[in-house]
């Protein structure tokens, strides 16, 4: 689905874009985890088309898993209480973790998902977000790799949804309030 909706108001990252940013994001994640054995966790249901993207942009072999938390609820800010829906199957003992993120908001969900990975035997826990909102930030995250910092507007597309529509559109794009509000 093409970024020309009528529900978009303005493009943010286009298709060509994010696909230079993910070659150039996995290269650096290839020179970091020389030697190491990553395993990949993807955020659901937003980091399914980063995370496919980036792991098949990558030349080392990963291990990947996902997981599901919620922060939302069907609103378009992030509530801070996070709730587990589908977790991990694998065994972070030892294992260098790195989670693949759409977007960075708030920073709560992804702060409270560093530290309980953290707490699971993890060797490291790193993030890369293909999205980052600095303006939003209500708490400090390290994020080693970020692919774009954009604006505090509502975006979609790219696997980021408004109540689960717009996530194939092919690039990011700023969602009309009327949609939303």
């Amino acid at each position: 689905m093409h970024l020309n909706h009528p529900d978009i108001t303005k493009v943010l990252v286009t298709a060509d874009q994010i696909s230079v940013r993910v070659a150039e994001l996995a290269a650096e994640l290839d020179e970091y985890y020389a030697g190491k054995d990553p395993l990949l966790v993807g955020v659901l249901k937003g980091a399914v088309p980063f995370m496919a993207d980036l792991s098949r942009a990558m030349e080392l072999s990963t291990t990947q898993d996902w997981m599901a938390v919620s922060s939302y609820g069907s609103g378009t800010t992030s509530s801070g209480v996070v709730r587990i829906l589908k977790d991990l199957d694998t065994d972070l003992d030892g294992r260098h973790v790195l989670i693949v993120e759409d977007i960075i908001d708030s920073g709560l969900t992804l702060s409270w998902l560093t530290s309980n990975l953290a707490t699971r035997g993890a060797a490291s826990v790193e993030v890369v977000t293909l999205l980052r909102k600095p303006d939003a930030a209500k708490v400090k995250i390290d994020v080693r790799w970020v692919g774009f910092d954009i604006p505090s507007d509502f975006v979609v597309g790219y696997g980021l949804d408004y109540n689960e529509r717009y996530r194939s559109l092919e690039g990011v794009g700023v969602l009309a309030p009327s949609v939303y509000s």
